[in-house]
């Protein structure tokens, strides 16, 4: 009996042991494999990361390369051109905005106090076509009425000529990028043709390539004009406030050497 309780305890032991070692064997196993899996995702995660990396600029750049150098250097022109003519026209706008009820003050108090050349000293003093067109008026007010009112007219015509200065430039680039870009279309999709008629049938990967290039053309011109068609509209209704200021001012000055001449 006690050969029989051995003999069972020992069989007992040799299939605990047995057990375990499958166990361990199984989770080493099991760690191998997910460890594979985590490198493979990583290995995957790599390969990808260069193309989530791409940024807006990135993409701009390689389809800009793709629609050729010929229309697309000449867009890039419209566009950069453009843009300068914009960009110094805004800074003249707002260096000639003045505040046009602090200098109707000015003048007004310098006339009652110290007369026509001390009015004259404040508008010298200050910058814009504003002021500018006070001078001219009260620079004839010793003649008359009349002819300090047909000063500011005049004078009112060339500081609205140049305020104006460039502004056609700008609009011409803005018509003229988008005329480009469906130029440039216009040619891929006769490059297109042709090559349909040379080869005598139609398949999408001949033709793709030129109508790429054709509409990408079309996309940059459009691109341009928006862009610039933004500042022009803003340089616009500058213009116009700063021309409003100036038609007002002239109303006040004439009023003002009235009121000084009696």
């Amino acid at each position: 009996m006690k050969r029989l309780f051995s003999i069972l305890a020992l069989a007992g032991l040799f299939v605990l042991s047995t057990n375990t070692v499958n166990a361990k064997a199984a989770a080493v196993t099991m760690a191998s494999n997910l460890s594979n899996t985590i490198t493979a995702t990583a290995l995957m995660l790599q390969d990808d990361a260069p193309a989530a990396k791409k940024g807006f600029t990135q993409v701009l750049k390689e389809q800009f390369i793709q629609g050729g150098a010929g229309f697309m250097g000449i867009v890039l022109l419209c566009l950069i051109l453009g843009l300068a003519v914009a960009i110094e026209r805004i800074i003249y706008l707002n260096l000639a905005s003045t505040n046009t009820g602090k200098l109707k003050q000015q003048v007004e108090d310098a006339l009652a106090s110290g007369g026509v050349e001390a009015a004259k000293e404040v508008c010298r003093n200050t910058k814009g076509p504003v002021a500018s067109i006070y001078y001219q008026g009260l620079d004839r007010a010793g003649e008359s009425i009349e002819s300090a009112e047909k000063a500011v007219v005049s004078y009112g015509g060339v500081q609205m000529g140049q305020l104006e200065k460039n502004v056609s430039w700008l609009s011409l680039f803005i018509a003229i990028a988008p005329m480009l870009g469906f130029m440039g279309t216009v040619i891929g999709m006769i490059q297109a043709f042709q090559k349909i008629s040379a080869v005598g049938n139609l398949s999408a990967s001949l033709i793709a390539g030129d109508i790429q290039v054709a509409l990408l053309t079309t996309v940059f011109g459009l691109i341009t004009a928006i862009i610039l068609q933004i500042f022009y509209n803003y340089i616009i209704a500058k213009i116009d406030s700063i021309v409003n200021d100036m038609e007002d001012s002239s109303i006040s000055l004439i009023d003002m050497l009235v009121d000084h001449k009696k």
